[in-house]
């Protein structure tokens, strides 16, 4: 128990709601600059003071709000999974916001951006040190309704349309979540996570809980087939805020899903459950693939593609399933839950980092049509770039983070004796590639199209710390290839079962 390192968890949550009251009181570029510096740099600070405070003893942190104790209370707490959620949060956080002060700079959505920001942040923040049912429902609320709000911020007609989309599907999830979370609590009369996962057996009424909570969780999480506000969603709205949602938010909720099927509710997840769930990630690949490919503009294409990135996290349920060939069970389990957490982290750098190259090439050809991306890297070189580093670790190319995931996701299957993934795998990669060569086919190999002239594009500045924020992201892809023992060792060391 380390009470110096308990206490500043409240921190993660506080201090970008703090910053989102302030924003909306303090409305000028300057002041918003500083409070997103501020607020950067405290979250860095308590989450560096969290590693510092348990190098030694990584076991599970709590912190009792006021002294009252589950169930009564609100209790937080951190593990090695959720150190690790909290950790990538306020990296990428940090990024997106040092890009979004020059993003949004000189334009009348930044008094509205900056509130939603920091409420949108503090309630990821929240969901991820939650250990109650019923509070990790008011931080999906938060989320949906943050998201959903920063969504419309592009106030364009199909911004406004993706976002009363997202609103009704985020609403219908959070209230089959509510459901499965009621007949949990009627079953139990708890909703506090260890408490939880000592009680529950298999009962018909706990499979109901099971699905209901799954069924609200993958609409959140968009797996297909409920993937279809996804695409619309983050291809509409800002830069900034489609880094956001496929980085961080569509995350959160997968993370519950693990959570759920690895923890609180292990012993009612039947094998059959588990290979259901594999074939629905198999399809989300495949899919999403096949849409990435027949998109049109650059921020569709992306957003499929992160279709097709959800369905391989979705390809290690079937890992847990009881096999004659896994021999230890906890092994394999912590084999699984590492590659997951890999796999979360190595996208969430990649998507946004593609999202923000998208978004410099947006500012500065006014649009995002992949046919007129033709000839175009000699004129927007960097973002092009950075598309390609990112575009190269999900596809899974060495020496990349997306490299290791997939490696990871592959001894698994071989670990599990479960070897038709891997064709899956394989097979999504290759698809994978056709997509992102195609974009770079035209703009770097083919020649310049007619319907650009230089001098519109030359006509159109941006910030270089917009160029360079998304190619640090893209680069920290590839660092991450290098350094896997670190967000692996994290996670096992943290148990986060």
């Amino acid at each position: 128990m380390n009470s110096s390192a308990e206490s500043i968890i409240p921190i993660l949550i506080l201090l970008p709601l703090i910053a989102s009251l302030c924003s909306f009181l303090c409305r000028t570029h300057l002041i918003q600059t500083v409070i997103c510096f501020l607020t950067v740099f405290g979250l860095c600070l308590t989450v560096a003071q969290l590693h510092i405070d348990t190098v030694e003893n990584i076991e599970a942190l709590k912190y009792v709000v006021g002294g009252w104790a589950a169930p009564l209370g609100i209790e937080f707490s951190l593990d090695g999974l959720s150190i690790l959620m909290v950790t990538l949060c306020a990296f990428l956080i940090a990024i997106l916001s040092f890009y979004g002060t020059f993003y949004f700079k000189n334009k009348p959505t930044e008094r509205k951006f900056w509130p939603l920001w920091w409420l949108l942040v503090s309630g990821i923040n929240a969901l991820f040190i939650s250990s109650d049912l019923f509070n990790i429902y008011v931080t999906l609320e938060i989320i949906g309704l943050a998201s959903v709000a920063l969504v419309a911020l592009s106030e364009s007609k199909e911004g406004l349309i993706a976002a009363l989309r997202y609103l009704f599907v985020g609403l219908l999830g959070s209230l089959l979540y509510l459901a499965g979370v009621a007949l949990i609590y009627y079953s139990y009369g708890t909703l506090e996570f260890s408490a939880l996962s000592e009680q529950v057996e298999k009962s018909s009424l706990n499979q109901i809980s099971l699905v209901l909570v799954s069924l609200g969780l993958a609409l959140k999480t968009a797996i297909v087939p409920l993937h279809f506000w996804l695409p619309y969603a983050h291809s509409n709205a800002p830069a900034p805020v489609s880094a956001i949602l496929s980085g961080l938010v569509v995350k959160a909720s997968f993370y519950l899903l693990i959570r759920f099927w690895m923890e609180i509710l292990s012993p009612i997840a039947s094998n059959s459950a588990l290979y259901l769930m594999g074939l629905l990630g198999a399809g989300a690949i495949f899919w999403g693939c096949f849409k990435a490919l027949k998109a049109k503009r650059l921020k569709i294409m992306i957003a499929y593609s992160t279709v097709a990135q959800i369905g391989y996290l979705f390809l290690l349920f079937p890992m847990l399933a009881t096999s004659t060939l896994a021999t230890d069970t906890k092994e394999i389990h912590q084999e699984v839950l590492a590659a997951i957490a890999y796999f979360i982290v190595a996208h969430a750098c990649a998507k946004s980092a593609m999202f923000i190259a998208a978004g410099n090439i947006i500012t500065v050809l006014g649009h995002d049509n992949i046919s007129q991306l033709q000839g175009m890297a000699k004129y927007i070189p960097i973002s092009l770039f950075t598309f390609a580093i990112a575009g190269c670790s999900l596809i899974g190319l060495p020496p990349s983070a997306g490299f290791i995931a997939k490696w990871l996701l592959l001894n698994s299957a071989i670990d599990t004796g479960q070897w038709w993934w891997i064709v899956i795998v394989v097979v999504g990669g290759l698809l994978a590639a056709l997509a992102l060569f195609r974009v770079l086919d035209l703009a770097f190999i083919k020649k310049e199209s007619k319907v650009e002239p230089a001098s519109v594009i030359n006509s159109h500045k941006i910030s270089p710390y917009m160029l360079y924020s998304g190619l640090f992201l893209a680069l920290c892809t590839i660092a991450l290839g290098f350094n896997a023992e670190l967000i692996i060792d994290l996670v096992l060391s943290g148990g986060g079962e």
